[in-house]
């Protein structure tokens, strides 16, 4: 992937999505060995780095951050309807040790990917990513049969989507996005 996709300047490394039962010190490792090798090739792309426990203990994160090397991020995820304000008060933690964080899986339902939308947490998660000037990727822009899924059936495979293409979590979405970049 370096070698191929390196030269250009908007490429982000994921090197370990969602560590479940691994401890910080076998991702951290596991971590230093993928990034020694992307930074022979790569010198300047953005690494994130994946936090155990499906990237929820970035608290243990902050406590021992992988040192050395430039531009890396370290990954958290949330499900609005599963996941509140304990997991933002261990970004908090993590943001005052200086720890980059990007959340590069979100949305407003359950961790199972379905579930109710929780419009409130969801949006106080999104205020809290754009309060501390964190990048955040919602899941999932697909047409399955679930809840995080964004599209209907229905929905053209080369986008352009209108709103009667997606379900509630891509009309949410897509408002959440045109909110915070100025476009409603």
């Amino acid at each position: 992937m370096a070698t191929t996709y390196g030269k250009y300047p908007h490429v982000i490394y994921e090197i370990f999505n969602e560590p479940e039962l691994q401890s910080w010190a076998d991702v951290k490792s596991y971590s230093i060995e993928v990034i020694k090798t992307i930074r022979g090739i790569d010198p300047d792309n953005i690494i994130l780095v994946g936090s155990p426990h499906w990237d929820q203990d970035i608290h243990i994160v902050a406590d021992d951050p992988i040192k050395g090397y430039d531009n890396l991020m370290y990954t958290v995820h949330f499900y609005a309807a599963t996941h509140k304000q304990w997991l933002r008060d261990r970004g908090d933690y993590a943001l005052g040790k200086g720890i980059p964080i990007f959340i590069s899986e979100s949305a407003g339902m359950e961790a199972s990917g379905n579930g109710p939308l929780d419009e409130q947490e969801w949006k106080n998660w999104i205020g809290w990513a754009e309060k501390n000037k964190i990048s955040w990727i919602t899941w999932s822009v697909t047409d399955k049969n679930e809840t995080c899924s964004m599209l209907l059936p229905s929905a053209a495979s080369e986008g352009n989507w209108q709103e009667k293409d997606m379900k509630e979590s891509g009309i949410k979405t897509r408002s959440l996005i045109r909110e915070y970049n100025g476009h409603n």
